[in-house]
C-alpha cells in the first residue's frame, strides 16, 4: 500500500477512537482513563512482541539514540499529550477539541522549517493558512 492510503486508514481509526475515548471519560476523571487506555497499548505491544518479536529483539542489540528518540516521542505523545487531550475531551465537545487538538501539523511545519532545516513552500503555506483559519472558526 502506498502511503496516501496509510494515511487515510490513520485518519479514519484516529477519527473514530476519540468518540470512544469520550464515551469512556464520561465517569472517570482524565488521568484515570489514561491508565487504563494504557491496557490496549500493553495489548498492543504483546501483538507486536507475537509478531515481529525477533526485528525487536535484534534492534536492541544495537542500541543507538534513534531509539531514544522513539521512547521520549512516546512519552511524550501517548502520556503527556495524551493526559491534556483527555482533559480537553472531559470538558469540552468532541466536534471542536479534537480538530483544535489535531493542528500538530502546524506545530511540525514550524519545528520543521526552524531545527531541521525543511523548506517552506507554497502548498505547505497555504496548507497551515487553511490549518488557521479552521481553528479560528472553531473557536
Amino acid at each position: 500500500m502506498n502511503a496516501y492510503i496509510w494515511a487515510i486508514l490513520t485518519a479514519l481509526v484516529w477519527g473514530c477512537v476519540p468518540l470512544i475515548e469520550k464515551m469512556g471519560l464520561t465517569r472517570l476523571e482524565p488521568q484515570v482513563g489514561l491508565f487504563y487506555r494504557c491496557f490496549g497499548v500493553l495489548a498492543g505491544i504483546a501483538l507486536l512482541l507475537i509478531f515481529y518479536g525477533r526485528e525487536i529483539r535484534s534492534s536492541w542489540a544495537h542500541w543507538h539514540s534513534g531509539m531514544i528518540y522513539l521512547i521520549l516521542g512516546g512519552f511524550l505523545a501517548s502520556v503527556l499529550g495524551q493526559l491534556f487531550f483527555y482533559h480537553a475531551l472531559k470538558t469540552g465537545e468532541a466536534s471542536r477539541v479534537v480538530p483544535l487538538g489535531a493542528t500538530y501539523p502546524l506545530v511540525a511545519f514550524i519545528l520543521g522549517v526552524l531545527i531541521l532545516g525543511e523548506k517552506v513552500t507554497l502548498a505547505k503555506t497555504a496548507g497551515i493558512a487553511l490549518v488557521l483559519s479552521g481553528v479560528y472558526l472553531l473557536r
